[in-house]
């Protein structure tokens, strides 16, 4: 898209020549018709000096500043002038007063100087004209005397358009004063926000960040005025849907545990619109007053910290002063506060992370452990029994070789059992079958091993194509939620059957792990689960959250356990899924 073209403002000496044009260009029509000269001869005459004048106008307004131009306009309004004057009487025209109007303009335009230029050039035109058309020197005279009556009014508009045009350009200087004084606050208040914004965003330390929020302000602020350490501020941000202090300056100790609900009053409008709200008289706001510091505050302004569709929560700032709380201070506080909010972002991403990195450095050291208790419980205790059988079938080889060979026969029976525990903590470990032919063969292979090695019946019931729209990461989640959940199946619920069950609800991929086993109360397991060995419910819960998914449990003792992970495969059901109170 081109760039708008700006046009340049006019100054107040340009606002009086057109001004003044424009006066002139109406009262000479009307002393024509009250002299009753104005007909369709002299209609047309005004008619082209107006749109001339026009055109100058609209050219001048636009930028064309050429001298060329204001010497096309004086050739025109003498031009222009005298056909009037010969339209309507010659020497006996009501108009000829319209010669002054190219005088002054030029006057104005030009000082003195170019108002004397404007007289002679328009004397010697009319002369000139009226020689041309009767060479008549008593008509000459008579030009000269028409001259002559109009050089008392011309000489008191020429000092009268001498001191306009002091006064109109003395006034120009100050608004210039006055621009570049308003241009240079700007700026001055634009470095102020980006070194603010700069230092704000150099850390990325979330408490930092929210300490740093009101200082700044406050530095922003200052002006060497008493008035601006008798500001109050708060910055509130949203957790479990509720607002909370989370740093302030000024406030009484009360207010630090002060819980607002941002649904009313100032705060709710500043979130809706997303625009800083000025409230008067904050104390009888109905979320505002429950901050007692404010009670001694005559205004209090909102600036709302959102980003897209979400909201993080507001900055509050009140003060004694009606007046405080100017429009460039407003201005300058919701700068800071779009600035508070992009830092906040990046130190709670920086945050996310770091918690993020941790759990996924957790999940990992329990994979570990897991991996070495199944080891010790299983393949390690099979190969000692294996080892022991062996030399007790060895030295039973020079008594008994029968019993020796009935012997060997078990081992060779427990070291395939062994063979296939091996291959099956392997194949859970990187199911290869996952990578290569998808998440519903995978559980099924998974329902064999289990089958073939531990004896568990496990049932997959799957939809068809439910997996397609599962990218490989999420497959991958998905199988080893469900590996867990059979696995604590098998362990701990005495299960003969465990269903493994795979559909789509709309846009939400549904697993299932449902088993007939003994149950358990899921309140009282997750009360002491710190106290636990194992952490196989926190790691299929953080799994889920991987996935930005849902995991929920329901058991009851006597009445077997079923596990339900909700997986979103959008933006809009992941974010359907978050909500408060969804309902699968």
């Amino acid at each position: 898209m081109a760039p708008s073209h700006t046009w340049p403002p006019l100054k107040p000496l340009d606002w009086i020549r057109l001004s003044l044009r424009a006066l002139f260009l109406v009262a000479l029509p009307m002393a024509a018709g009250f002299y009753g000269w104005l007909d369709l001869w002299l209609i047309p005459v005004f008619a082209a000096w107006g749109l001339a004048s026009l055109v100058y106008a609209l050219a001048y307004a636009g930028g064309w500043r050429s001298p060329r131009g204001l010497w096309f306009l004086l050739a025109a309004d003498i031009t222009f002038a005298l056909a009037a004057v010969e339209l309507s009487g010659d020497l006996f025209s009501p108009v000829w007063s319209g010669l002054l109007l190219p005088v002054v303009d030029l006057a104005l335009a030009r000082g003195l100087q170019g108002g004397l230029v404007a007289a002679g050039l328009a004397f010697l035109t009319a002369a000139a004209l009226h020689l041309v058309i009767e060479p008549n020197l008593w008509l000459l005279l008579a030009v000269g005397l028409h001259a002559l009556s109009l050089t008392p009014g011309g000489l008191a508009l020429l000092v009268l358009a001498g001191r306009a045009r002091r006064l109109a350009l003395w006034i120009g200087q100050q608004q210039a004063v006055e621009i570049a004084d308003v241009q240079r606050q700007e700026r001055q208040r634009a470095r102020t926000v980006f070194r603010l914004a700069a230092e704000l965003n150099a850390t990325l330390n979330y408490e930092r960040v929210l300490d740093m929020a009101l200082d700044l302000s406050v530095r922003a602020l200052a002006s060497g005025d008493p008035e601006d350490d008798r500001l109050l501020s708060a910055l509130l941000l949203f957790e479990d849907g509720q607002l909370y202090v989370a740093s302030a300056r000024r406030l009484a100790p009360p207010d630090w545990r002060a819980v607002l609900s941002g649904e009313t009053g100032a705060i709710a409008r500043a979130l809706t619109t997303r625009e800083p709200r000025l409230v008067r008289d904050p104390v009888r706001d109905p979320e505002l007053r429950r901050l007692t510091a404010l009670h001694n505050c005559t205004v209090a302004l909102c600036i709302p910290l959102t980003a897209g569709f979400e909201a993080f929560g507001v900055l509050v700032y009140a003060h004694p002063s009606p007046h405080y709380f100017t429009p460039d201070r407003v201005e300058l506080l919701h700068a800071l506060g779009d600035q508070a909010m992009i830092a906040l972002q990046n130190a709670r991403l920086y945050r996310d992370l770091k918690v993020e990195k941790e759990r996924m450095a957790e999940i990992q050291e329990e994979a570990r452990k897991k991996l070495a208790r199944d080891l010790h419980d299983g393949p390690t205790q099979s190969i000692a029994a294996i080892a022991m059988r062996v030399n007790f079938a060895r030295r039973l080889m020079e008594r008994d070789p029968k019993a020796a060979a009935d012997e060997l026969f078990k081992v060779e029976d427990m070291a395939r059992r062994t063979t296939k525990e091996i291959r099956h903590m392997l194949f859970t470990l990187r199911p290869l079958i996952l990578e290569s032919q998808g998440l519903v063969p995978a559980l099924q292979q998974l329902a064999e091993k289990m089958r073939d090695t531990h004896g568990q019946n496990v049932i997959v019931e799957a939809q068809p194509g439910v997996a397609d729209e599962l990218d490989m990461n999420k497959q991958g989640v998905v199988f080893f939620i469900a590996e867990e959940a059979v696995n604590n199946a098998r362990k701990h619920a005495e299960a003969e059957h465990i269903w493994v069950r795979l559909r789509r609800e709309d846009d939400i991929f549904v697993l299932e792990v449902e088993d007939d086993g003994v149950g358990f109360n899921v309140g009282a397991v997750d009360a002491n689960y710190e106290q636990r060995g194992s952490l196989g419910m926190v790691n299929m819960r953080e799994r889920a959250e991987l996935v930005s998914g849902l995991l929920r449990i329901h058991s009851a003792e006597g009445e077997g356990t079923k596990i339900t992970v909700y997986v979103p495969l959008t933006e809009e059901s992941a974010e359907r899924l978050h909500r408060p109170g969804f309902v699968a």
